[in-house]
């Protein structure tokens, strides 16, 4: 059985378009310029990580036809990764069971104080999350395989974000400025990096296209999806500035890890 991964969400922080109705420079004739907020699941055999949960939660998952979820990881603390917890409460009333929930000690404190109602029994509405340390890695046993989840932090502005490796073959960060360079090792031999790409021009807390394409050079990953990706990527015209072996990712894009 093959683990497969999807990208739920491929836009920055606002989407595409925007709540306004602004497209930028992306043609709104394209559907794969219709981007909503980051978020991805990790699929084998029926039994679905997701990590983040997006603004945008509820489409994704009916868009994709996702009935459950087994397991949360978090990348960070922001919003647009965050605030679309409460989507998730569903799985609680049909399963009565918490959901696991995996995230750094940064964004655990800000889960808990934003959302404890999620963590915490309050005035008859029973808690829904169970809250879990992150560790470097998670082995989850799926019948007679299982799905590996290794994670490291990496730079996205002032602060860390987490890089999700899958199976050794799959790496995402959604949202990273800099990996440190002792951890390119540990990104050799990838079939698939998918990596924040928010812009052409440089930005202080996310990779623009020509520091990705100098990271591809270094870490030589089979193929690299870009992803959180803002308004002014246009989804055909940016692929005339890529290489054969780095694509522009889509909401719903998904494939064998």
């Amino acid at each position: 059985m093959k683990t497969r991964f999807t990208i739920l969400g491929s836009g920055s922080s606002l989407g595409i378009p925007r709540i306004d109705g602004y497209f930028g420079k992306c043609n709104p004739k394209i559907k794969q310029n219709f981007r909503s907020r980051c978020s991805a699941l990790v699929t084998h055999d029926k039994f679905n990580i997701l990590i983040d949960t997006s603004p945008d939660l509820k489409t994704q998952l009916l868009k994709n036809k996702i009935k459950n979820i087994d397991k949360v990881f978090y990348t960070h603390l922001h919003g647009d990764q965050t605030h679309g917890i409460n989507e998730l409460r569903v799985f609680f009333l049909k399963n009565r069971k918490k959901l696991d929930v995996f995230a750094d000690k940064m964004t655990s404190n800000y889960l808990l104080k934003s959302f404890s109602y999620c963590f915490k029994n309050n005035h008859g509405y029973p808690a829904i999350f169970n809250l879990n340390k992150l560790k470097k890695k998670h082995t989850f046993k799926v019948k007679k395989s299982k799905v590996q989840i290794e994670s490291f932090p990496v730079k996205h502005g002032k602060i860390n974000s987490i890089l999700y490796k899958i199976n050794n073959s799959c790496a995402y960060a959604s949202d990273v400025s800099k990996i440190i360079e002792k951890d390119y090792s540990r990104l050799k031999k990838l079939n698939y990096l998918i990596v924040d790409c928010l812009r052409y021009d440089p930005h202080p807390s996310h990779f623009n296209l020509d520091q990705v394409l100098n990271l591809v050079k270094i870490i030589k990953p089979k193929k690299t999806i870009l992803t959180n990706m803002n308004n002014e990527i246009d989804y055909v015209k940016i692929q005339k500035h890529l290489p054969k072996s780095v694509v522009p990712a889509y909401d719903g894009m998904s494939f064998l890890i």
